[in-house]
């Protein structure tokens, strides 16, 4: 190794040779245990007051969670106080377990218990750091010392649960800073803290594992919880959980290995809001479970409104990339993106598909309360199908293939003039301006038809335009229908010549006074082709108006 790393050195290379892991997949959700109101609450500026700790509080309860980690009630009176607030006022619903935090300090553990008296069933985590940096420099004790300091917690908090036996005590034990402590040390101390306890299968104790500071790959991580898996005391009565913090930017990825692993719970917080790089983000796991159809048995259908309320709590902003919660991470802003968005969209609607396999969109927006309408955005970087679809799903406007590439020079142009994102309402702007209401063109003042020979198809037209100096002029003339008479007409009229290449219409509003737009394409004499478009509750009107818009394109 380079001499400059060797001091980032790991102290212990743990690989397990005969893991099994690699070949399983996760098959249902874990036990969640959001900690928002603990872990999250203790790497904010500014924690939060009563207020923002209720409103973050009945946010958890509605998103599903049913382990929740209230507080440290013996670190401050808010966090007493917010304990004793939800007891005495019956605000925990009896299918939800409280879960409280404390040292293996005698005076800590008694105004914890102090703290939750009334309750129906608690968590109560105990806690003490095991790793070697910590053993060595903080606490200068053995590891032996270490297992003996969490068996004495272990016994104070049984002394305590006798003094309330009207609550379901449940013992949580964390060995913090579990990624920095030998395996043999770490199931040393749980399997002390286990045969301390006693538990049974009918009365299961947690061990949970917390990656307290991401020291490896995510599938060292697992590597480490499968040895612990199959090395702790009475596992049938112990469920095994993981606590894991970002630094590396893996949490995610190390939990969803650790399920894979053995563990039966995950502890996190909502964005992933924790010390340093923060904790594990429990909208992306539960999110990542629900895209492989599995029910994450939380409730995200109104996402948005969840990251309102955690932003709110937190005091912090969501990045806009933020899985599956930022602004833009279902936004397409690349041409070739929006193209496959588009027609992937538009196949799964034709298709009436009953399962989700759409383009660069991992999930149906809306199902978690978000809108297609910001699926794509139009800047420089994009191409005709964006600005298309924004046509079509805001204003109605289906354009023809070849339209949508004469359209989409003119954003182009907006976009390399302005550097900016174009809006859809700047988009509508322009496509008004190029097609629609062409203030300084022919434009059309009225229009009748009616049928030359009986039985034939040859009609006569009368209409009436206005020039671009104001002048009204009179169109008389006969064609095998009315938009071909209007055209004969026109030319000679006018002395013009073009060719009529392309006619598509279509109905842009429902009811009696629906709207149709037409689109007409003309090719002049230089063989240059130009698109117009007309809306009217008339199609045959609608599409003179779009011959007119071509010819106005065209001159």
């Amino acid at each position: 190794m380079n001499n400059k790393f060797a001091k980032y050195a790991p102290i212990e290379k743990f690989k397990l040779s005969d893991r099994t892991w690699p070949d399983k997949t996760i098959e249902r959700a874990p036990i969640w245990c959001a900690v928002d109101l603990r872990d999250g609450n203790q790497a904010l500026v500014n924690p939060m007051d009563h207020d923002r700790k209720m409103k973050m509080y009945n946010l958890l309860l509605a998103v599903g969670f049913k382990e929740i980690e209230i507080g440290f009630p013996s670190a401050s009176e808010i966090e007493f106080n917010f304990a004793r607030h939800i007891i005495e006022n019956d605000l925990i619903p009896e299918d939800v377990v409280p879960q409280v935090l404390v040292q293996a300090r005698e005076h800590l553990i008694e105004k914890t218990f102090l703290a939750m008296e009334g309750a129906r069933k608690v968590i109560v985590h105990l806690y003490n750091s095991t790793s070697i940096a910590q053993r060595r420099d903080v606490f200068k004790k053995t590891a032996e010392e270490i297992a003996e300091l969490a068996c004495e917690g272990t016994r104070l908090i049984q002394k305590y649960c006798a003094k309330y036996p009207d609550t379901e005590w449940v013992l949580e034990y964390s060995p913090e800073s579990f990624t920095g402590t030998e395996l043999e040390v770490a199931a040393d101390v749980c399997n002390a803290v286990i045969e301390t306890w006693g538990p049974s299968p009918e009365h299961k104790m947690i061990i949970n594992l917390p990656a307290t500071v991401e020291l490896t790959s995510p599938n060292v991580f697992a590597d480490q919880i499968e040895w612990m898996d199959r090395h702790l005391a009475r596992r049938d009565s112990v469920i095994l959980s993981v606590h894991t913090h970002n630094d590396r930017g893996g949490a995610e990825a190390a939990t969803e290995l650790a399920i894979l692993a053995g563990a039966d719970r995950v502890e996190g917080t909502l964005l992933g809001n924790g010390e340093r790089t923060g904790n594990a983000d429990l909208i992306t796991l539960g999110l990542n479970l629900f895209t492989q159809g599995i029910d994450p048995e939380l409730r995200f259908e109104n996402l948005p409104e969840i990251v309102k309320i955690v932003e709110e709590c937190n005091q912090m902003a969501t990045h806009p990339r933020h899985p599956y919660a930022g602004e833009l991470v279902f936004t397409a802003l690349s041409g070739s993106h929006q193209d496959a968005i588009k027609k992937g969209l538009d196949a799964h609607k034709a298709e009436k598909r009953n399962h989700w396999d759409v383009p660069y969109l991992p999930l149906n927006p809306t199902d978690i309360g978000r809108s297609y309408e910001t699926t794509i955005r139009i800047n420089s970087q994009s191409g005709k199908s964006g600005i298309a679809y924004i046509l079509e799903t805001r204003f109605g406007f289906k354009l023809p293939k070849q339209m949508q590439i004469e359209f989409s020079r003119v954003i182009q142009k907006i976009a390399d003039e302005t550097a900016q994102e174009i809006l859809p309402e700047h988009i509508w702007e322009a496509f008004s301006d190029e097609y629609i209401e062409q203030n300084d063109g022919y434009a059309l003042k009225s229009f009748n038809y009616h049928s030359v020979d009986v039985g034939g198809d040859k009609v006569g037209i009368t209409a009436k335009i206005a020039t671009p100096t104001g002048k009204e002029v009179e169109i008389v003339a006969e064609g095998s229908g009315p938009i071909n008479a209007f055209a004969n007409g026109f030319r000679n009229q006018m002395q013009v010549k073009f060719k009529l290449r392309n006619y598509e219409e279509h109905t842009l509003s429902s009811g009696s006074g629906a709207l149709a737009a037409a689109y007409i394409s003309l090719v002049s004499e230089a063989d240059e082709e130009f698109y117009g478009v007309g809306q009217d509750t008339d199609v045959i009107k609608a599409s003179i108006k779009g011959l007119l818009s071509a010819y106005n394109r065209m001159k």
